[in-house]
């Protein structure tokens, strides 16, 4: 899996946005993540810092936001939040990567490992997951507020990792379907992964002026069964 913690100023989710008349301008090293927890203990604190910085967030706003606010809500030393995060565009950076690496795990472990199950209940989960269905019962958050810092932390090649990366876990699910009618190609994949994220994406944006949650799920799931029901599709004219 690609990782955004690195030693070379690449930009990822973290690094800071080029001015508009400053394109090229390379990534400071404090924006980004330093490392990656590899203990038990180190996911412990790191997950907690996550908890403490959406808190805040939520509750005081972006500029709300401060490494040293951060590690007193979560009960560390800014000491040990330095660590792994130099900066609170690097805290931003580390907890998208936490957001996407999260829904990769739940797709592998509820929809591609699942036993007994039959394809669209398999596709229904996998859906429901990339919808962000029961997000808050998990404790992620992917808002409109973190859509809106993107431009601060991410460049279109980061956009397409991702894209990529869950384009081949929705092939892995797919292909862990045995009675699924055709086995889709790439571009089917690809296009389904569109439609949901992107959809979900945009959802965001509008802030409440589209379908509701639940229904919004319903349709999408209905859509994505309907695109993978071989003899539906080819029964249309």
């Amino acid at each position: 899996m690609p990782r955004i913690y690195r030693r070379a100023n690449a930009a990822g989710f973290g690094n800071e946005a080029p001015a508009a008349g400053d394109l090229k301008r390379p990534a400071t090293p404090r924006s980004k993540p330093l490392k990656r927890p590899s203990q038990q203990r180190a996911h412990f604190t790191v997950n907690a810092i996550y908890d403490a910085f959406v808190r805040i967030w939520r509750r005081d706003g972006w500029d709300g936001v401060t490494t040293r606010a951060v590690a007193l809500e979560a009960g560390f030393s800014v000491g040990a939040l330095y660590e792994y995060f130099p900066s609170k565009e690097a805290l931003a950076s580390g907890y998208v990567r936490h957001m996407v690496e999260t829904m990769l795990a739940r797709i592998d472990t509820e929809v591609t490992q699942r036993k007994n199950a039959d394809w669209r209940t398999r596709v229904r989960r996998l859906v429901a997951i990339a919808c962000g269905a029961d997000d808050e019962a998990t404790g992620i958050v992917f808002d409109a507020d973190i859509i809106g810092l993107e431009p601060r932390i991410a460049e279109p090649k980061h956009h397409r990792r991702v894209f990529e990366e869950f384009c081949e876990a929705w092939r892995r699910a797919l292909c862990a379907c045995p009675d699924l009618p055709t086995a889709p190609d790439a571009a089917k994949v690809q296009a389904l992964v569109l439609a949901v994220w992107g959809a979900r994406r945009y959802r965001l944006l509008l802030q409440g002026a589209a379908l509701q949650p639940a229904q919004w799920v319903a349709e999408m799931q209905a859509l994505c069964l309907a695109a993978l029901d071989e003899k539906a599709t080819d029964a249309q004219p």
